[in-house]
């Protein structure tokens, strides 16, 4: 598949259909040397990444339990599962996160965080291209500081999108795209 049809074929696949056999080693490396081609301005390198795989996820879905009951001490049992249940059945999660520089004279912080955005999306295409399927969610635990704590974070790093990849289960359905015309203006000078 060349990458045009990578990246119209691009489906998000629920983390409940995502099981084992999870990416090895190689293709790990594969997804997060794609990362690195994300275009970023002034080769600031603001991404970072937190691999969490094998034994490590039930100390991740754990950390997640343990936020979660600090922001919603009441929260339901269904709720406070959800994650343990997405730690256990998902074999790789990758914590993308955006370690901003502030006072760069160049570089704001919005084209950063764009930078790291896109590391996420290359990820996620490459783990597509060798036959994986992956979602890339948020939700409360993105902007939880327990969280970036436990994950080895600054609190100030923003976390830009938690990845969860593994083989899917059954057939991807295809998504439909709205028309890109609905969105584009073609500019021919000023009014």
């Amino acid at each position: 598949m060349n990458v045009t049809e990578i990246l119209k074929t691009r489906v998000s696949a629920p983390w409940r259909i995502l099981g084992e056999p999870g990416p090895s080693d190689a293709e790990l490396r594969e997804f997060l040397e794609a990362a690195m081609t994300a275009p970023d301005h002034g080769a600031v390198r603001p991404w970072r990444f937190v691999v969490v795989r094998g034994a490590a996820r039930e100390a991740a879905g754990k950390l997640f339990t343990e936020a979660l009951l600090k922001r919603k001490p009441d929260a339901d049992e269904a709720t406070i599962e959800k994650d343990r249940e997405r730690m256990r059945q998902v074999p790789l999660m990758i914590t993308v996160a955006a370690r901003i520089t502030h006072d760069h004279p160049k570089v704001p912080p919005a084209e950063q965080l764009v930078a790291s955005g896109l590391a996420a999306q290359a990820i996620l295409l490459a783990a597509q291209a060798k036959g994986y399927g992956g979602v890339m969610l948020t939700g409360d635990h993105a902007y939880d500081a327990h969280v970036k704590q436990g994950l080895g974070l600054r609190e100030t790093d923003e976390i830009v999108a938690f990845l969860y990849i593994g083989t899917a289960a059954g057939e991807q359905r295809p998504k439909k795209r709205p028309d890109p015309a609905k969105f584009t203006i073609e500019w021919t000078g000023p009014a």
